[in-house]
């Protein structure tokens, strides 16, 4: 059901519906950066930490800032390890300990990374996460099964350039779901 290939999920985005019923998920968006028979794993990539920015969380590392650290938003990865710092980035930039998503996407969670981005010489494009998603084997399908989760193609201007405030609804909108039937035609009996 959710397999594609042999990457399963891997590269996509989920879209939550509007049936699930959970304060860390509700109308959000997660990137899949790895989805097997052992369980998934992504971060969540619309729910910008409030009060919070990548300059703030730079203060205790060793970085002299070359570029405005305060520009760059964090986001609430994910309801795990939610003091780990990840950054999900375009693939041009890999070093030691990168994990290439796909052709378009890797992730870091390095200081070195956030050192490379202070200093202007890191990824194009990033996203700097606090935390993870994750599912154990099965659970995942089960939530796609129980209609919790669509599936939706993701593109670099998803991921990296679309505002936060629309990004569920774009990703909706890459679903190709019409939403108001959906919810006519889910439930359980």
């Amino acid at each position: 059901m959710a397999l594609i290939g042999d990457k399963y999920l891997t590269g996509k985005c989920l879209v939550s519906t509007l049936t699930l019923d959970d304060d860390s998920f509700g109308q959000s968006v997660v990137y899949v950066c790895s989805h097997g028979k052992e369980g998934a794993m992504g971060f969540l990539i619309n729910k910008k930490l409030k009060d919070f920015s990548l300059s703030d969380l730079a203060v205790p590392l060793p970085i002299n800032q070359a570029v405005r650290l305060e520009d760059m938003f964090l986001y609430q990865g994910g309801p795990i390890e939610k003091i780990r710092g990840f950054v999900l980035h375009s693939a041009e930039y890999l070093k030691p300990g990168t994990y290439q998503v796909d052709d378009k996407v890797a992730v870091s969670s390095s200081v070195d990374i956030l050192k490379d981005i202070a200093y202007g010489i890191g990824p194009q494009e990033s996203l700097v996460a606090l935390g993870y998603s994750a599912w154990e084997p099965g659970q995942l399908e089960r939530e796609l099964f129980n209609n919790d989760w669509l599936v939706a193609d993701c593109s670099n201007e998803l991921l990296f350039h679309t505002d936060d405030d629309l990004k569920w609804e774009r990703a909706m909108d890459e679903t190709k779901v019409d939403l108001d039937r959906f919810v006519a035609l889910t439930g359980h009996a």
